[in-house]
C-alpha cells in the first residue's frame, strides 16, 4: 500500500494552467451558429455562447499549431503543422486525414467549395479531396498564400501569380494581377473579388481578375499590410498588420476606420456569425462587435493562449505582462486573471518589476509604473529615450534600473520620475536582461556579453571570462541570483559564477536547450527552457532534471514565485502553475543521479526473442548502442541521441535474427563499453 500511495502523488505532480490571462494571437476562427471554432498555436478552441467564454477542444489534435480552419456542415477541418485534422463532433475529438498531403508541410490555408475540399501548403502547391479529407491529390504546385472560394468561384495566390477556378477546381486560369507585393488574403461578394496584399493595400475586380483596380481610399497607409478580409452583408471587413480594423459600404470605394474597443492593431482573421462580427488578432485574442464595427469588445474568457512575456509578485497579486494583450492580475494565484490595463498605452509588455504597491512596466516604448497595485497606471519616461523598447527592469532598495535595446542601461533615484544614464564602460548597448546581487549589478547583453558594476551603475566592465561566445551575435538571454552565485542564460548554454562574474563554468548537465529565465527558491534553482519546459537544480547547477510534467506548451519565457507556488508564463500557453512543495520529487530524482558510465548486462540472458539492455548517464551525452554479429557486422540500431544524465533501459526484438552470440556496445562520449548477449530460438 506504501508503494500505492507513493505512485499516486507522483501522477498527480504536475503544472495546470491557471485560467487565463484571456488572449494570445488568433490565427483562424469558423463559425457555425453560435459555436465559434478559433485556430491558435495552443491548438482549437471553442466558445457555444458567441465568444462570451471559450474552452480548448483538442482531443486527437496531436499538433497545437492551427493555422487555419473550414467548416462544412457538422465537418470541421484543422491545418495545422502536421497536416490536416477533421472532427465531425464539434471538436470533441479530432482525427488526421492526411493521405496524400505531403510529410513536412504545414497547411497554411483551407477552404470548402461543394463537396470539395482545398488545402494549400507553402512549397508544396495545392490539394484537392473529394472525400471529405479521406485523400487528397495535387492541383496546383508553388507556395500557396491564400484563398478564397464563393459557390464554384475559386481563387488563389501563390509564388506563381495568381489563380481562378470557375468549375470547382477543374481548371484554373492564371490571372492578371502584377503588383509588386503578393495577396495575402481575398473576399468574394458576388461578381467583385477584393485582394488585400502585404503592402499595396487592396485591390477590386469585377471581371473574373482581368482587370484589377487600387481601392483604398480611407486607408491608413498606401502601403497598408491587409492581413484579412471578411463579408458581412453590404459591409467589407479588412484587418491590418498594424492599423487595426477597417470597413467599407460601398464596395470598396470608401474605407473608414473601425478601432473603438480594439486594443490590438495587428488583425489576423475574421469570422461573421449572423449579425456579429469576430476579429482575431495577433496576441491580443478575440475581439467582438454586434454593430458592424462600430465598437468592439475583448471575448477571451477561458482562452488561455495568451503570450506572457513576464511576471513579477507583489505580495500576493500576481502580475502578468503580455504581448498583444496588455497587463493582468490575478489576486488569487492564478484561479481568475483581470485586465489591468487603464490609462496603459501599449499592448507590448516586456519586462516588470515590483517593489510594494509599486510595480513598473517596460513596454516598446518606454516605462509605465503604478503605485496602487496595478489599478491604473502613468507613463514614466522623463530622461528615457523614445521608440526603444524596455527589455529589462530591476530594483535594488530604491533604485530602479531599466535595461534598453540599442540605449544601454539607464536608473532613476525617484521611483522614475526621471531617469539618467548610466552607460560608462559599457561598449555594448543592446540591453536583454539585469539582475542584482547585493551591491552589484549584472546586464547582460546582445552581443556584447556580461557587465558588471560595483557601484550603482556609475561604472561598468566587462565579466565574462570562460564564457564562449560561439557565434557574434550571442545574446545572454537571462541571469539568475541565487546567494553568491550568479547564473547567465545564454544560446550557448547556461554558465555559473561563484566569484561576481570574475570566471564562469558551464552548467549544463541535464538541460536540453537554453534558458530563457530563472526563478530562485532558496537552495532551489528553477530555470524555464526556450523548448524544453521547466528544470530543476538543488546542487547550484551542478546538474539539472526537467519538472514539466503537465506542460502542453514547453517554451517558457518567464517564471515567479509566490507563496507556495512557481508559475510559469509560456508562449501562447497563458500562466501555469504548480505547487512547491511537489519539487520534492524533483530533488529525489537529482539526489539520485548516476555518479558514472554504466552498460548492465542484458536480462534475460539468454533471450528470444527480446531481451531489455539497462545504462547509466552521468551527464548529458549524445549516445548510440549498438548490436553486432560474431564477424563485427552492425546488425540493429537500438539507441542514437542525446541523452540527459539518468538511468535508461532499451529493448531489443531478435524476432527475425539467426541464434547465436551477439555483441552490445554503448558510446558516449569517451565512455564505451561492450558485452556479450545470446539469442536461442
Amino acid at each position: 500500500m506504501f508503494c500505492l500511495f507513493i505512485i499516486s502523488n507522483l501522477l498527480q505532480c504536475q503544472w495546470l494552467q491557471t485560467n487565463g490571462p484571456g488572449g494570445g494571437t488568433i490565427y483562424s476562427l469558423a463559425a457555425d451558429g453560435r459555436n465559434i471554432f478559433a485556430g491558435t498555436d495552443g491548438g482549437v478552441y471553442l466558445s457555444t455562447n458567441n465568444g462570451t467564454s471559450w474552452n480548448a477542444v483538442n482531443t486527437g489534435l496531436s499538433n497545437l499549431g492551427v493555422n487555419c480552419l473550414a467548416m462544412r456542415s457538422s465537418n470541421i477541418f484543422a491545418g495545422t503543422y502536421g497536416g490536416v485534422y477533421l472532427s465531425t463532433n464539434k471538436g470533441a475529438s479530432w482525427t488526421a486525414v492526411n493521405s496524400g498531403l505531403p510529410s513536412g508541410y504545414p497547411v497554411n490555408t483551407l477552404a470548402i467549395s461543394g463537396s470539395n475540399i482545398f488545402a494549400g501548403t507553402p512549397g508544396a502547391g495545392m490539394f484537392l479531396s473529394i472525400d471529405n479529407g479521406a485523400t487528397w491529390t495535387a492541383v496546383i504546385g508553388g507556395y500557396i498564400f491564400s484563398l478564397a472560394v464563393s459557390g464554384s468561384q475559386i481563387i488563389t495566390s501563390t509564388n506563381e501569380g495568381v489563380f481562378l477556378s470557375t468549375n470547382n477546381g477543374t481548371s484554373w486560369t492564371a490571372v492578371s494581377f502584377t503588383y509588386a507585393n503578393g495577396v495575402s488574403c481575398f473576399a468574394i461578394s458576388g461578381s467583385s473579388i477584393f485582394a488585400g496584399t502585404n503592402e499595396d493595400g487592396i485591390f477590386l475586380s469585377t471581371n473574373n481578375g482581368a482587370d484589377w483596380t487600387a481601392v483604398d481610399s480611407g486607408l491608413t497607409h498606401g502601403y497598408t499590410l491587409v492581413s484579412s478580409l471578411a463579408i458581412s452583408g453590404s459591409n467589407i471587413f479588412a484587418g491590418t498588420d498594424g492599423d487595426g480594423a477597417f470597413s467599407s459600404n460601398d464596395n470598396g470605394t470608401r474605407w473608414t476606420a473601425v478601432n473603438n474597443g480594439l486594443t490590438n492593431s495587428s488583425v489576423k482573421c475574421f469570422v461573421v456569425s449572423g449579425s456579429n462580427i469576430f476579429a482575431g488578432t495577433d496576441g491580443g485574442g478575440v475581439f467582438l462587435s454586434t454593430n458592424n464595427g462600430i465598437t468592439w469588445s475583448a471575448t477571451n474568457t477561458g482562452l488561455a493562449n495568451s503570450n506572457v512575456a513576464s511576471l513579477a509578485v507583489s505580495g500576493t497579486n500576481i502580475f502578468a505582462g503580455t504581448y498583444g494583450s496588455g497587463m493582468f492580475l490575478s489576486t488569487d494565484y492564478g484561479t481568475t486573471w483581470n485586465a489591468a490595463n487603464t490609462e496603459l498605452t501599449k499592448s507590448n509588455v516586456f519586462s516588470l518589476a515590483a517593489s510594494g504597491s509599486n510595480i513598473f512596466e517596460g513596454t516598446v516604448d518606454g516605462v509605465f509604473l503604478s503605485t496602487d497595485n496595478g489599478s491604473t497606471w502613468a507613463a514614466a519616461n522623463t530622461g528615457l529615450p523614445s521608440g526603444n523598447a524596455v527589455e529589462a527592469l530591476a530594483i535594488n532598495g530604491s533604485d530602479v534600473f531599466a535595461g534598453i535595446n540599442g540605449c544601454g542601461v539607464f536608473l532613476s533615484t525617484d521611483n522614475g520620475t526621471s531617469w539618467t544614464a548610466v552607460n560608462t564602460g559599457l561598449t555594448n548597448f543592446n540591453m536583454t536582461c539585469l539582475g542584482i546581487s547585493g551591491s552589484n549589478i549584472f546586464a547582460g547583453t546582445f552581443g556584447g556579453g556580461i557587465f558588471l558594476s560595483t557601484n550603482n551603475g556609475t561604472t561598468w566592465a566587462a565579466v565574462d571570462s570562460g564564457i564562449p561566445f560561439i557565434y557574434e551575435y550571442t545574446a545572454v538571454l537571462c541571469l539568475g541570483v541565487s546567494g553568491s552565485n550568479i547564473f547567465a542564460g545564454t544560446g550557448d548554454g547556461v554558465f555559473l559564477s561563484t566569484n561576481n562574474g570574475t570566471s564562469w563554468n558551464i552548467a549544463n548537465t541535464g538541460l536540453t536547450s537554453y534558458a530563457t529565465c530563472f526563478a530562485v527558491n532558496g537552495s532551489d534553482i528553477f530555470e524555464g527552457n526556450y523548448d524544453g519546459g521547466v528544470f530543476a537544480s538543488t546542487n547550484n547547477g551542478r546538474s539539472w532534471s526537467t519538472a514539466k510534467t503537465g506542460l502542453t506548451t514547453v517554451q517558457v519565457r518567464c517564471l515567479a514565485i509566490c507563496s507556495s507556488n512557481i508559475f510559469a508564463g509560456t508562449y501562447d500557453g497563458g500562466v501555469w502553475k504548480r505547487p512547491l512543495s511537489e519539487m520534492t520529487f524533483v530533488k529525489q530524482h537529482l539526489n539520485n543521479l548516476p555518479a558514472e558510465f554504466r552498460l548492465e548486462q542484458n536480462y534475460p540472458n539468454p533471450f528470444n526473442p527480446t531481451t531489455t539492455i539497462s545504462f547509466s548517464l552521468p551527464s548529458r551525452q549524445f549516445v548510440t548502442l549498438k548490436v553486432f554479429d560474431l564477424l563485427g557486422k552492425e546488425v540493429a540500431i537500438i539507441a542514437s541521441e542525446e541523452m540527459s544524465a539518468g538511468t535508461y533501459t532499451r529493448q531489443w526484438t531478435a524476432a527475425n535474427m539467426a541464434s547465436g552470440i551477439y555483441f552490445y556496445r554503448l558510446q558516449g562520449g569517451p565512455f564505451t563499453e561492450t558485452k556479450k548477449l545470446l539469442l536461442l530460438k
